[in-house]
């Protein structure tokens, strides 16, 4: 049953990487809590290498067809350097109970971003610089505590600041939501004999042949609708993780 599970949470987890550009970590993470009983740590942890694979998966043919920006992506990639590495070397330290809440405002955060749609650049307007370095430490942090590769965020940045075309946003996202997450993996060593690895593997290599199919027929799909209907189910997610943690935590 554990095998059937895992290939269906590869699948959905790589469709929506593939067709949204973001999100992996905001599902792959209740998933592993909720069907295979991970602690909030050790589902942050396996997040990570799962999201690591995926998104890498999903922009190898966003870099093929030029659609990533590897100057923008390594620039917020740098900037939340710090706050990821410290990030993932706090979680260690905090209650099971923060980490669920915070993840669960991460969720509505995403929600909303989601719902509102892609952004539009605006030739003659940039976001400060200082907006900049502080979304991606922002981004950083969450890497670091929740596992989450910050791509609802960093695809406004890539827009806003940098003009970005959408489909190169995307592309781009992918990519600075697999260093994020490759960064934090590392900063997370202290807890890699916690995890029962069979689980995310299965996970992840199926994931990682999902996105890859998934990012290649982006055009296909109305992905407008599929970014509505992610919201909701982001929304949906934080609201049980809430009564998970503070209404039936027993």
């Amino acid at each position: 049953m554990n095998a059937v599970l895992a290939i269906f949470s590869g699948v959905f987890i790589g469709s929506v990487l593939g067709f949204v550009g973001a999100g992996g970590a905001l599902v792959s993470v209740p998933i592993l809590l909720y069907i295979f009983h991970f602690t909030p740590t050790q589902a942050t942890t396996a997040a990570l290498a799962i999201v690591f694979l995926a998104a890498l998966s999903g922009a190898l043919p966003k870099m093929r067809t030029h659609e990533v920006l590897y100057r923008e992506a390594f620039s917020i990639w740098g900037i939340g350097l710090i706050t990821n590495i410290g990030g993932a070397t706090l979680s260690r330290h905090l209650p099971n109970s923060v980490i669920t809440s915070g993840f669960a405002l991460i969720l509505v955060i995403a929600g909303i971003a989601t719902l509102r749609g892609p952004v539009k650049a605006d030739a003659e307007k940039r976001m400060p610089l200082g907006i900049l370095i502080l979304i991606s430490l922002v981004i950083g942090s969450m890497t670091g505590i929740f596992g989450v590769g910050g791509g609802f965020l960093a695809i406004p940045v890539l827009v806003l600041f940098y003009n970005t075309p959408q489909n190169k946003a995307a592309g781009t996202s992918l990519l600075i939501i697999s260093i994020n997450s490759l960064t934090s993996f590392l900063g997370h060593h202290g807890v890699w004999h916690e995890v029962k690895w069979g689980i995310p593997v299965g996970i992840g290599a199926v994931a990682v042949t999902v996105s890859l199919i998934a990012s290649h027929n982006t055009k296909r799909v109305p992905v407008l609708l599929l970014r509505r209907l992610f919201s909701y189910l982001l929304f949906a997610l934080a609201l049980f993780t809430i009564a998970k943690t503070w209404i039936f935590h027993s």
